[in-house]
């Protein structure tokens, strides 16, 4: 239940869902950048996390059926069908691709009709989804290249592992971090030894819930579990305090689910009743496979349903968990045990292992209100079925094979579309990577990370900070005063690139060749106690939000920070061999966006420091609210779906930071044309610098996705569909249109006076 401390802004909603893709998200409440987001689809939320599965914010400004006539977004056809749900394919991986392939291109298709089908076409005829994902784009292509370095670093370090079981305690010592990513990888690939285990390795933890007998007994088991990961009733992690970024502060936020989102609880049509009842059976299925008969495992899951339900109607929606003054609720353990009198919070904190925490921000007030009716008028057998449930759906994917096999049917074939389960070496890479993120890193990154790769990125940095502080200065909506804080706070930003200066130390994570599911508990409760151990104490800045092989970018606004992992720093976002126009018009873009997220709807309420603070004149901030509206009403208007358009509010953040980086990105691609003497006309295969940087930025949204993923997503996800974030921002931009000599009418371009230009 790793839930996420502070806000990110990812440029991927991958783990989207920006890893932060609603998981209880170990750590993530970043705003991320990518479309990735497949992980486990566990549900609900720490506010302001890029979610897959979880909680996040409020209807759309306008009813679906009636997108504002004002504005005409070009016409965008969905993803081809055949290359969209086609089961059997297996993905082509070119391991040594071109910067851009003509290829991948559609030339049948005007640049000014469609220039996702334009520049992708070719592409996305020829790459299907392959069985064991949701959608497949640029994102994937690198994630599978990255898995297959990870794939060989733990292989060689299960091997090693295994050698210095027998070395001296200074042997061990120096080997500490290959030592346990290579017995946790081991671990998890005794395949045999899990299957014939099967649940036995929670029985401890079973029967510590079946031993629950009052509501006191409640309430410490509640702290016990989510000192483990474990999600239940609520959430609770540290987090900076928002007012005061220099401290780290207990945060308590609503939670609880095992459904992606609140609304998957409350709406009334035929199709989300179906996946309820689907939802329910799932969870029978579960309780069958502890032994229970199928009439009790019936009972039992209609039990979950009913308190989750309970749970999820005072939920706020993702839209309403996007105003950090409302998630902004500073009390004292006092304040927090009168809103919530029926739950002991000191004898939860103790069971936590936790000092009473002198301020605790509770986000959603009103949910722990209604919590504590719930918690009052559930039976405590009703509680111990919800607490068995909840544990098991943590932990099914590290169990045997008809819990793994139970729980891709639903959270992945049912809610995503995905044909088939990834081969187990896939699924316990990327648990490595989740639990020994920075050890796993720390040799990823001596092989996969030049030096070089750092120097040009940064140096690519520093020329978008350049051509953002131009625009900020060039913006002739704000006033002189709202400019100087906004330089003040572009200036003040801090760029992580790569890897840490200073690896996390795991020393007292305790990893075998055990269960599995053990080493998964373990890894949990070390991160939640990591976690937990931050409160009340000096931020530490020096900490990631991702690990280091991870495809995605992140902001943090409370850091005032964009960090770029090293697994993104490779084609087709970023190749040292390829021309500017190329490099900016993919990696730039990425840059850019992440920098625009400090000037989002979200990002510009904080300072420079990180604190919540309103530094706009009513003026600046009364005519940066009418562009947003803007935004907010020209992706509203799209329709990916029959009858289902994008959430044009809860999307804002992340089309706000595409439409500002993209913008950014080619101001900072013609100063280094500039700087570089480049001649602007000069060809490669046929296309001018100007055309190469809009077809990069293309290709690196091209994806083929299935309708179960597309809907999830439209539900949940805070970035919009990877052919919106492509065309939408081009259809504002006369720099494309003057690239591309497009005629003003064309499909492809917004009527002038309906461009919108924040960044």
């Amino acid at each position: 239940m790793r839930t996420g401390e502070t806000r990110r802004s990812c440029i991927s909603c991958a783990g989207a869902y920006c890893y932060f893709l609603f998981i209880m998200i170990k750590k993530t409440a970043i705003t991320a950048l990518s479309l990735l987001c497949a992980a486990s689809l566990r549900a609900q939320t720490a506010p302001g996390q890029s979610p897959a599965t979880g909680e996040s914010k409020p209807p759309t400004v306008h009813d679906a059926a009636h997108p504002p006539t004002e504005q005409s977004p070009p016409p965008i056809a969905p993803t081809p069908k055949a290359a969209a749900v086609e089961a059997g394919a297996q993905p082509h991986i070119d391991k040594n691709p071109p910067p851009l392939d003509p290829k991948n291109m559609d030339t049948s298709v005007k640049p000014g009709d469609d220039f996702y089908e334009y520049a992708n076409g070719g592409w996305l005829k020829s790459n299907p989804v392959p069985p064991e994902y949701s959608r497949w784009g640029s994102f994937n292509e690198l994630v599978e290249k990255n898995n297959d370095a990870l794939h060989e670093i733990a292989e060689k370090a299960a091997s090693l592992a295994q050698q210095e079981q027998g070395a001296g305690k200074i042997e061990k010592a120096a080997n500490a971090d290959v030592q346990k990513v290579g017995d946790f990888y081991a671990s998890g690939m005794n395949e045999s030894e899990i299957d014939q285990a099967g649940f036995k390795p929670l029985e401890d933890e079973l029967h510590l819930i079946d031993a629950v007998k009052t509501p006191d007994d409640l309430t410490k088991e509640i702290g016990r579990l989510h000192g483990q990961g474990v999600g239940a009733l609520f959430g609770f992690t540290s987090g900076q305090d928002d007012k005061n970024s220099t401290m780290v502060i207990a945060q308590a936020y609503q939670g609880g689910l095992g459904l992606p989102d609140r609304d998957y609880y409350t709406k009334d049509d035929d199709a989300s009743k179906k996946l309820r009842d689907e939802y329910v059976a799932h969870v029978a299925k579960i309780f069958t496979l502890l032994g229970d008969s199928e009439s009790d495992a019936a009972a039992h899951a209609k039990t979950v349903m009913d308190i989750e339900t309970s749970l999820a109607k005072p939920a706020r929606t993702r839209v309403q968990l996007r105003d950090p003054q409302k998630n902004y609720n500073k009390m004292t353990e006092a304040e927090l045990q009168k809103l919530m009198p029926d739950f002991k919070w000191n004898d939860y904190f103790k069971s936590l292992n936790v000092t009473a925490p002198a301020a605790i921000n509770v986000g959603q007030p009103e949910f722990f209100k209604a919590a504590n009716d719930v918690f009052k008028t559930v039976s405590i057998d009703d509680w111990k079925t919800y607490l068995r449930w909840h544990l098991l759906h943590d932990t099914a994917p590290a169990l045997s094979k008809d819990f793994v096999d139970s729980h891709f049917d639903f959270y992945l074939k049912a809610l995503t579309g995905a044909q088939k389960l990834k081969p187990r070496w896939k699924r316990v890479v990327s648990a490595t990577d989740q639990e020994l993120g920075e050890a796993l890193g720390k040799l990823y990154v001596a092989d996969h990370f030049p030096p070089e790769a750092k120097k040009r990125a940064l140096e690519m940095v520093h020329n978008l900070e350049a051509a953002l502080s131009d625009r900020i200065n060039a913006a002739e909506w704000m006033d002189a005063k709202t400019k100087k804080e906004a330089l003040k706070k572009l200036g003040s930003f801090t760029v992580k690139i790569g890897y840490p200066d200073k690896w996390r130390d795991y020393s007292l994570l305790k990893i075998d060749r055990g269960p599995y599911v053990l080493n998964v508990l373990r890894g949990d409760k070390f991160e939640t106690n990591r976690e937990l151990k931050k409160i009340g104490k000096p931020v530490d800045r020096s900490e990631w939000g991702m690990t280091p092989p991870t495809v995605n970018a992140y902001y943090n606004p409370n850091m005032n920070e964009i960090v770029f992992p090293a697994g993104i720093l490779q084609p087709p976002f970023f190749d040292p061999k390829a021309d500017d126009a190329v490099n900016y018009g993919g990696m730039g873009a990425v840059i850019g966006h992440e920098m625009t997220h400090g000037f989002d709807d979200q990002g510009r309420q904080y300072d420079p420091v990180g604190n919540l603070r309103d530094w706009w004149t009513p003026a600046s901030a009364e005519a940066y609210d009418k562009r947003a509206k803007g935004i907010v009403a020209q992706y509203a208007a799209y329709e990916p779906l029959p009858g289902q358009h994008i959430n044009g509010e809860l999307t804002q953040g992340e089309n706000i930071a595409d439409n500002g980086g993209l913008k950014i990105a080619y101001a900072a691609f013609k100063k280094a044309q500039a700087k570089n003497h480049e001649d602007p006309n000069k060809k490669i295969d046929g296309f001018t610098p100007d055309q190469r940087f809009f077809l990069a930025w293309a290709q690196i949204w091209r994806a083929n996705q299935r309708p179960e993923d597309l809907k999830l997503r439209l539900n949940t996800d805070p970035h919009s569909p990877g052919k919106y974030r492509c065309n939408g921002p081009l259809s504002n931009m006369a720099e494309f249109q003057k690239a591309f000599n497009l005629p003003d009418n064309c499909p492809m371009m917004r009527p002038e006076d309906q461009r919108t230009t924040i960044w």
